[in-house]
This record gives structure tokens, sequence and C-alpha cells, in this order.
């Protein structure tokens, strides 16, 4: 019998590959570079903060962009090359939201792939965007399972 996963405690681990596993250290620390990371995470919430739809959201509720940026770059270098800097929870953080919708999941990871397509390190691209749809699932799945218990989870629309 398979055990659902925890998304109150959502943790890296659940965003690795479908058995927990990161790839191997030799090949997360050789993918890119910190600087790298940087611009990805910069890039992509630069076009976050333009956007008209989501844009007002993280505005909203972010009251220190250079704290969160930090953060973001953490979290993307533990990701991308195990740098193990990031702690944290995001599954609380997205939960406690009101009226997240697959839509504004939808909308996240256009950002995050026009923020890709333009990375010259394709390597790293290829990997943050299979961790980004793996994020995306997991806290839409989460926020969904959180709110309405008795209902079944509905996936984000492609396109």
């Amino acid at each position: 019998m398979t055990r659902e996963p925890d998304f109150n405690k959502m943790t890296l681990s659940y965003i690795f590959a479908p058995d927990g596993r990161p790839p191997p250290m030799s090949e997360r620390t050789q993918l890119c570079t910190l600087d790298e990371i940087t611009d990805l995470v910069h890039g992509f919430y630069a076009r976050v903060r333009a956007d008209g739809i989501l844009g007002p959201i993280f505005d909203a509720r972010i009251d220190d962009w250079p704290t969160h940026l930090a953060t973001m770059v953490r979290f993307w270098s533990s990701l991308l090359i195990g740098a193990g800097t990031y702690r944290g929870s995001p599954m609380s953080a997205h939960v406690a939201l009101p009226g997240l919708q697959a839509e504004l999941f939808q909308r996240w990871l256009a950002l995050f792939h026009e923020t890709t397509a333009s990375l010259e390190n394709h390597t790293m691209a290829r990997r943050a965007e299979d961790y980004a749809q793996r994020i995306a699932r997991s806290l839409w799945f989460g926020y969904q399972i959180n709110r309405n218990p008795e209902q079944p989870p509905s996936e984000i629309p492609h396109g």
C-alpha cells in the first residue's frame, strides 16, 4: 500500500525524481553556477512582478523583495546544485493564500518557461523546467487537499 505524501510537510524530496532521490551530486554540481541560478531567479521574478495577473498577487504578499529573491536563490540552488542552503516549507505559505486557482499555476509555469527559454545553459533550463512542473503540481495538489480534503485534486491544465 502506497502512502500519500504529506503536502503540509513538503520538502525538496517531493520535487526530485518520483522515487524522491535527487540526481547524483556530481551531476548536480556541474549543472550550473550560482550566478546562473541567480539570473534565473531574478529574471523569473522580474517577469512575475511585471505580469498583470501574478504581479499584484505577489506584490500584495511580499514586503521585502530582496529577501524573497535571496530565499528563492537558496531554494533553486538547493534543487539544482545540491547547495543545501534552503530551509523552509513552501507548502504552508501557499496553502494560506485565499482563492488560488489552477490557472494561476499555469500562468506561473508559462512565465517560468519564458525565463528558461532565454537561458544560455540549456541543460540547466531543462532541469529547472522539470522541477518547476513538479513544484507547481505539488503546490496545487497540496493546496486543494488542504482546502477541500473530500474532493479529489485536479491537475493544472496544459496549454
